[in-house]
């Protein structure tokens, strides 16, 4: 039964995996990783990002501004940074280095072995490409749970609040690392059913012998 389904798992978790690293990818980039609603104007909302603030208003459309300096960055932020270019490298290189050790692609089927330490060594890209998307998101939402709840601040100031980014990554982190647990489950099972050409040729020698015995004097 395992046989069965191994084609299914890997494939599961290919898939899993490309919608992972395509929104790890997509995290990287929104501006919505905080967002400040000024409680004295309610038209414009305040948006913060890895790359750009900016500024959503009812009538005007959202206006962005990128980060003038990199090291002038919240250290949250500078680091977020640094781990979401892992995440989408590690990812990438994964979906790459599992795409060559499925049992549907033909490349390379008579080296199994070797196909499983690329399936092996893909899910393992995934898992840390999970983990790499998991922790900046969780240490910016960490961050502002602080800062929201500082009784430093005076109950004026307007106080940042997670954004949709935070929640997209998550998601990212946690569909990457399921999909690297599905390729390494597939680990499971030692052996693989043949493909119909090793069955179509297998059948046709069998066939050849048969005749070569019956036109034997």
């Amino acid at each position: 039964m395992a046989l069965v389904h191994r084609p299914m798992m890997q494939l599961s978790g290919i898939l899993f995996s490309l919608v992972g690293w395509v929104l790890s990818c997509l995290t990287t980039y929104l501006p919505q990783w905080k967002n400040l609603n000024l409680e004295l104007n309610e038209l414009e909302i305040w948006t913060m990002g890895l790359w750009q603030a900016c500024v959503v208003q009812e009538e005007g459309g959202m206006q962005c501004k990128d980060f003038d300096s990199f090291l002038a960055l919240p250290p949250e932020l500078r680091i977020s940074r640094i781990l979401m270019f892992f995440s989408n490298g590690s990812g990438l290189l994964g979906l790459l280095v599992s795409g060559f050790g499925l049992d549907c692609l033909k490349i390379g089927e008579r080296q199994q072995e070797q196909k499983k330490r690329l399936l092996l060594f893909g899910g393992m890209l995934f898992w840390i490409s999970g983990i790499t998307a998991i922790v900046p998101v969780s240490w910016v939402a960490h961050s502002t749970v602080q800062e929201f709840w500082d009784e430093n601040i005076p109950d004026i100031v307007p106080r940042w609040d997670f954004g949709e980014a935070l929640f997209v990554g998550w998601l990212a982190g946690f569909c990457l690392i399921l999909g690297g647990s599905l390729l390494n489950c597939t680990m499971c099972s030692t052996e693989v059913y043949p493909s119909s050409v090793h069955y179509a040729v297998a059948e046709q020698q069998d066939q050849c012998q048969h005749l070569e015995t019956e036109t034997r004097p």
